[in-house]
């Protein structure tokens, strides 16, 4: 009888160990990861997000791969990883424009920036870089300002959306100046670049690693970067302080998030892997190059971070009278 009993105990044990959701599982990952990049090839997110792929492959065991889903402004990338299965294999590769901008800009924008993400860590932080065609008759921030006062609304600048970062920054440059602007969005920053090389937009504010090299090769003239230093990248282009505009400073950052309800120890895995990459020097290396610098932070870190930018693009954007929907 006890032998029956005993048996029947190792059958039920077996049965449950079949049945039970955490059976079979294994350690995280098990598959590839997923990068959601909400704007088009080409642009800073982009760079962020391959910035670490080939390292992170390495260091979890599992490939990376970049998607890029474009359009509404990166709402619905957004929405692509807001909408996911929160089980760590699909990510979002954040803008802060879009990010911490668009709650303000859309009344429905299909995601909360607080309610539908985790945070993971914090990847990149650029300054903005003001650029334009060749052929223009300016060289300066100084001299830009003064022709398009000559000739307002002559001169168009290019964004990488509506509600964008450089749409604000464009709103900016304009109520600080007094200059009149023709404001011409496009879906990412990629598209931005091609035309500005073809000569058929004007002016540009965006991060440097989408434009730098072409800065360097001499087909597009860099007017002033938006920072309190030079660049290591750009080091022959005024700051705007050196320009005579200290005030027209701005910022960009770009972080990884997960679904909300991602488990804990998913996140950290994630966290601690995304930081041990950021450190390495031919990151560093590469970061730098490109007119950003990584930046290391832990989730909890990157959730307050969240919070505080949220709120203080919220008086900018209220500020610059942007509205969109």
């Amino acid at each position: 009888m006890k032998r029956i009993t005993l048996s029947l105990l190792v059958a039920a044990s077996a049965l449950i160990a079949v049945s039970s959701p955490a059976a079979g599982q294994g350690k995280y990952p098990e598959r590839p990861i997923t990068f959601v990049v909400p704007s088009a090839p080409g642009g800073t997110t982009d760079f962020t997000a391959r910035l670490v792929t080939e390292q992170l492959a390495a260091s979890l065991g599992q490939p990376v791969v970049v998607e890029n889903k474009a359009g509404a402004a990166g709402n619905i990338g957004n929405q692509t990883v807001a909408r996911a299965k929160p089980d760590g294999y699909t990510l979002l590769v954040a803008y802060s424009g879009y990010q911490v901008g668009n709650p303000h800009l859309y009344k429905k924008a299909g995601w909360d920036p607080i309610k539908d993400f985790v945070p993971v860590a914090m990847m990149t932080r650029a300054p903005q870089v003001v650029v334009t065609r060749m052929g223009l008759p300016f060289n300066t921030l100084q001299d830009l300002i003064t022709y398009a006062k000559a000739n307002p609304g002559k001169l168009n600048y290019a964004s990488s959306g509506n509600g964008s970062i450089q749409h604000i920054a464009g709103e900016m440059l304009q109520q600080q100046t007094g200059v009149s602007l023709t404001h011409v969005p496009y879906k990412g920053a990629g598209p931005v670049v091609t035309d500005l090389l073809g000569g058929n937009v004007d002016l540009f504010i965006t991060t440097p690693a989408s434009v730098v090299s072409h800065i360097k090769a001499g087909k597009m003239k860099a007017l002033a970067v938006t920072s309190d230093s030079r660049l290591p990248s750009l080091p022959d282009v005024q700051t705007v302080a050196e320009a005579g505009m200290p005030q027209f400073k701005l910022d960009s950052w770009f972080a990884l998030y997960a679904p909300a309800g991602t488990p804990a120890d998913v996140v950290q895995t994630l966290n601690q892997a995304v930081n041990k990459a950021l450190m390495l020097p031919e990151v560093k290396k590469r970061s730098e190059e490109s007119g950003t610098t990584t930046e290391v932070m832990t989730p909890a870190q990157l959730g307050s971070f969240t919070k505080k930018e949220l709120d203080f693009w919220g008086q900018v954007i209220k500020k610059a009278n942007i509205t969109l929907d």
